[in-house]
């Protein structure tokens, strides 16, 4: 799976029902999934007579939505859990939850090790929450880790907690089948299925009556979304392009992003439906991992250098202004200085615009843990990594200052974090832009005219249509 997984969202408080009510606190560690399956908990609970709120000090409850994807994003969680424990300590009545792929890979260690930790749920068994809340309220031990060949939630309409009601998320498939030798993703989540069309443009058309005026598609692998019902004697099937037309379709002036798509999935069909739409975000993430076919083959990619190659030269030529971004892996089973020389040499030909970069971590029971030596020092992958990183910081900066003098319709997300008197929003492109704020509004776009940048953000003014 292919995602930033190190970032921390807790969510506001809502007003949601009368003060008898429960209080639930939900915190949520890892992948855009994460932020929308927390989104689908609140419903949940919400449905169930619960409140949600941001104050720690009001929760009868305590649920973290975890990431299993790198060691690291583990370990905050685990000190997570440790601090609630001191909390616990001075309300014993607060109920502990471990919610997500956490939960459904280390649930024994959990309950037996954690002793705070009341609940362990995995992430296709949130509808049971409700019951095992109850039940941990008088007292019961709850775990729910079974996965599901079927379970999407289709039905539920996730409740948004985000701070600006412009972007949102909305899930198009749950799982994943490509078994990539590093990951954990198939084990914890289960394998891969598709949500029914139908719902996910009931979603989107009650998210633009809300107000909102972005959504982003997600799926482990968007691109191999598949759907198939029967309508008499005939079948219909919906791929993803077809899905992101009916999405683009919803309103005009509704942006649709996506992520993430696997380059062995990426078809010309959803690059020309993204150049027939304005509305379709002008941007790819296409992780790639190494620069290097025979560690992309280790990793169980399923494409060679050359395949990734010829899919970027796609996207230029059907999107020349398309801004491409990546994962990247350093450090993988065997990785010698020609394979590392090659993801160097990849990422100039390429010119990423941005991208997420990480050390290899093994994680257990996957399988690169069980078949394959992770030999690579780790004062090696440092040293690689940081070269990688250097080289990326570089060609982020080419792509920034390729935008100086430019106009680009951005949509207003907030302010900016450095000035109230400045508004930040996003191109097509996925390129943050901060800019005088001027009479306008969150939730509105305006052209702006690129004039600086810095190494993070474009910087801009306003500019009539």
């Amino acid at each position: 799976m292919d995602f930033n997984a190190d970032d921390a969202n807790i969510f506001e408080n809502m007003v949601t029902g009368g003060a008898d009510r429960a209080k639930v606190y939900i915190e949520t560690y890892g992948c855009q999934m994460n932020v929308n399956d927390s989104e689908v908990v609140a419903s949940i609970l919400i449905a169930n007579g619960y409140a949600i709120t941001s104050k720690l000090d009001e929760a009868d409850a305590i649920l973290i939505n975890t990431c299993a994807i790198r060691e690291n994003a583990e370990t905050r969680v685990f000190g997570r859990i440790d601090l609630f424990g001191q909390y616990k300590k001075g309300k014993p009545s607060v109920i502990v939850g471990v919610l997500g792929c956490m939960a459904e890979r280390l649930k024994d260690r959990l309950l037996e090790e954690k002793k705070v930790v009341d609940l362990v749920v995995g992430p296709d068994a949130y509808r049971e929450l409700p019951v095992l809340l109850r039940a941990a309220e008088e007292g019961q031990k709850g775990i729910n880790v079974l996965l599901s060949r079927e379970e999407t939630y289709a039905d539920i309409s996730p409740l948004r907690l985000d701070k600006n009601g412009v972007s949102a998320f909305v899930s198009i498939m749950r799982g994943c089948n490509n078994m990539c030798s590093y990951c954990v993703v198939p084990y914890t989540r289960g394998p891969e299925r598709s949500r029914d069309p139908h719902s996910i443009v009931r979603e989107v058309q009650e998210l633009v009556s809300a107000g909102y005026r972005e959504v982003t598609l997600l799926g482990q692998n968007v691109n191999s979304y598949y759907w198939e019902e029967q309508k008499g004697l005939l079948k219909h099937k919906v791929n993803f392009s077809d899905l992101l037309e009916m999405v683009a379709l919803v309103d005009p002036r509704l942006r649709v992003r996506f992520s993430t798509s696997h380059p062995k999935d990426l078809t010309d069909e959803v690059l020309y439906t993204m150049a027939m739409y304005e509305n379709i975000s002008n941007h790819i993430h296409l992780p790639v991992q190494s620069g290097s076919t025979r560690i992309l083959q280790l990793m169980n990619r399923k494409y060679t250098r050359e395949d990734y190659l010829n899919r970027i030269n796609a996207i230029r030529r059907i999107l020349p202004d398309c801004a491409i971004s990546t994962d990247i892996i350093t450090g993988f089973c065997t990785e010698t200085e020609v394979d590392h020389d090659m993801t160097l040499s990849l990422m100039s030909e390429v010119g990423f615009d941005f991208a997420f970069m990480f050390k290899y971590s093994e994680r257990p029971n996957t399988k690169a843990a069980r078949h394959l030596s992770d030999d690579v020092p780790d004062e090696v992958k440092t040293r690689r990594l940081t070269g990688i990183i250097e080289l990326q910081g570089k060609l982020s900066q080419q792509s920034k200052e390729a935008d100086i003098g430019k106009r680009f319709e951005v949509l207003i997300e907030g302010e900016s974090k450095k000035s109230r008197d400045e508004f930040y929003g996003r191109t097509s492109q996925n390129k943050v832009v901060v800019f005088p704020r001027g009479s306008h509004s969150i939730g509105e776009y305006v052209y702006i005219v690129v004039t600086g940048c810095t190494p993070a953000t474009l910087i801009g003014k306003i500019v009539k249509e």
